[in-house]
């Protein structure tokens, strides 16, 4: 009779425990130990990351990510989790988990498929390269830290392993020449210049020694006669030599061998590397010409507003007519002093700041500044954001390239693009996901294109709703932006499945925007260098857009557009179809 009644009562409690039928699962303890793992072994295996985001442990790391051991120990490693995963596909999870564990399974399919194809035979380019990241990293101006003596030691150490991963990348160029795999002649003789830029004959007018003129106020004499010496030898016998040789090995033995060809097409295996590159870019199952056919139309739509605003400000002549005048009168060009341009976009920040408050509720910690680029690579450089640490030291930093102020043209769009780039665009959507604790690291640190920029293209759209616009001229501006996202739906696949030519490409552009011969050229060749990289902003924010119009239909007087933009942002980056199940969830939920 005892045992009976123990026995009941262990029953008892366990029925007392046991959640109840329709209560949500806790959160899957095992599931998040899996999520641990997997991003401590990917920081190993993408130390420059661990820096960007604010983790020391591998400051002194450089892989040689184009060596065969590197490809193989990585592609094990995305197999390896897909495979790991699987073991909670048929476990009921609660909602979040749900959410981390469809973007983590979609993740790790794309990164696994990356490689069956030989991406590493083309190293870097005018764009996207590593040479030039170093560059930002060793002037001590981005994310690598110079505060303590242990950072410097770090940085020459990483520093260090330079010259192996240039001869690694000179390697891996050549087998690309043998297997019909190279650049276009076009980006190869932007990079040259490129290279060439860091030789220099005095150290101490390397970029890289920078650092040592910003030594911090507390270091002792001798660290810093010990660290000038070590970044001195390390300029000259390692820098210098490193970049002279990645130079003279693009000019005399691969420009000789690069293609007169723009897209990938022209290369043996170059169609599905396009086909996965578009889906890895968009995270859709959206083929190549239905992205195209969906430019055309909507760089159609966009001319008919533009011409409506021409028509507006009684401009007589053609469109053409019309983006030579924006481009060309002096009164669209005040400024004098980068100063005055930085002003200019600080100005655009308070002026919205009123609305911003009624729209958003939720918005971050993380410091914000506005900075000139850096003069080593403005000029190859378009404006951008860059991200602040997670633990808020770092700030996020909103980058515009001033090569010249006195031709820096007001109607380009600053409203828009400071919509895009900086607030409530990169900064708000990348640092409320870092800030946000709760979610697994793979999630606040990581990010899909089409999500990421197609926030931020869809921010543009806001601006009159944040009173600004309200200039025909920067209206016409952000419409220019908008027609530029569409043009490179056409003209990106059009290169790379079409044989369209750089020039050809270079003229629709300026056909259909206004835009320098010279800007238009260097977007095209962005375009050559990254395929597909530039479809993730409209595939993003049509999508962003319409899941918004689906929420005021459904949801009517109960919509709320503050809780609209906190449920896009809340839960960090994640693939299109993913985030259209979560907000149709979220409709539902609100009705």
């Amino acid at each position: 009779m005892r045992k009976l009644l123990l026995l009941l009562s262990v029953v008892a409690v366990f029925q007392a425990c046991k959640p109840k039928a329709d209560a949500p699962p806790p959160a899957n303890k095992e599931l998040a130990k899996l999520f641990d793992s997997y991003f401590e072994g990917y920081l190993k295996l993408n130390p420059l990351t661990a820096t960007s985001i604010g983790d020391k442990r591998y400051n002194d790391q450089l892989p040689n990510d184009g060596s065969q051991a590197y490809i193989k120990e990585a592609s094990k490693f995305y197999n390896d989790y897909l495979g790991k995963i699987n073991f909670f596909a048929d476990i009921n999870l609660n909602e979040q988990d749900k959410l981390s564990y469809d973007i983590f399974v979609y993740e790790m399919k794309i990164n696994a498929d990356y490689f069956k194809y030989h991406f590493e035979y083309l190293p870097f380019n005018q764009m996207f390269a590593l040479p030039l990241t170093i560059g930002q990293f060793g002037s001590g101006s981005s994310a690598q830290p110079f505060k303590t003596v242990k950072d410097y030691d770090d940085w020459l150490k990483r520093l260090s392993a330079f010259a192996l991963w240039a001869d690694t990348a000179k390697a891996n160029f050549s087998k690309g020449i043998k297997a019909g795999d190279a650049l276009p002649k076009a980006l190869v003789v932007k990079m040259i210049p490129q290279m060439e830029s860091m030789v220099v004959t005095d150290p101490a007018k390397s970029l890289f020694y920078t650092p040592i003129t910003t030594f911090p106020k507390y270091f002792s004499e001798a660290d810093k006669k010990r660290l000038t010496e070590d970044y001195k030898k390390a300029i000259m016998t390692a820098v210098v030599p490193t970049y002279k040789g990645l130079g003279d090995y693009l000019k005399n033995e691969y420009l000789p061998h690069a293609r007169t060809t723009s897209g990938f097409s022209a290369m043996p295996d170059g169609a599905a590397m396009y086909t996965y590159l578009v889906k890895q870019q968009t995270t859709t199952d959206k083929t190549p010409d239905e992205i195209y056919k969906l430019g055309l139309s909507e760089v159609a739509r966009i001319r008919g507003e533009m011409d409506s605003i021409k028509n507006k400000v009684g401009f007589k002549g053609d469109m053409k007519a019309f983006f030579a005048y924006m481009q060309n009168d002096p009164k669209f060009m005040p400024y004098k002093t980068p100063k005055e341009v930085l002003a200019a976009f600080e100005d655009i920040h308070h002026r919205m700041e009123p609305n911003l408050k009624k729209m958003f509720t939720n918005v971050p910690k993380t410091p914000f500044e506005i900075r000139q680029t850096e003069a080593f690579r403005a000029a190859s450089a378009s404006a951008e954001y860059n991200q602040g640490s997670a633990d808020g030291s770092r700030p996020g930093i909103f980058y515009v390239p001033i090569l010249d102020a006195t031709k820096f043209n007001t109607t380009s769009g600053m409203e828009s693009l400071f919509l895009h780039e900086a607030i409530p665009g990169h900064h708000y959507q990348i640092s409320l996901t870092q800030e946000n604790t709760t979610l697994p690291k793979f999630r606040r640190f990581g990010g899909d294109n089409a999500y990421v920029e197609g926030w931020a293209l869809y921010c543009e759209s806001l601006g009159k709703e944040l009173g600004l616009f309200a200039d025909p001229y920067q209206h016409m501006g952000a419409l220019g932006d908008e027609m530029h996202r569409a043009i490179r739906l056409v003209v990106d696949v059009a290169i790379h499945t079409k044989g369209m030519t750089r020039e050809q490409a270079i003229k629709y552009m300026m056909d259909n925007e206004q835009i320098s011969e010279q800007g238009a050229t260097a977007e095209i060749e962005r375009y050559m260098g990254i395929p597909g990289q530039a479809l993730g902003y409209k595939i993003g924010a049509l999508k962003i857009r319409e899941l918004r119009n689906k929420a005021e239909k459904e949801l009517g007087t109960k919509f709320s557009i503050a809780a609209f933009h906190n449920q896009i942002l809340k839960d960090g980056s994640m693939p299109l179809a993913v985030l259209e199940s979560k907000i149709d969830a979220w409709i539902t939920s609100q009705k």
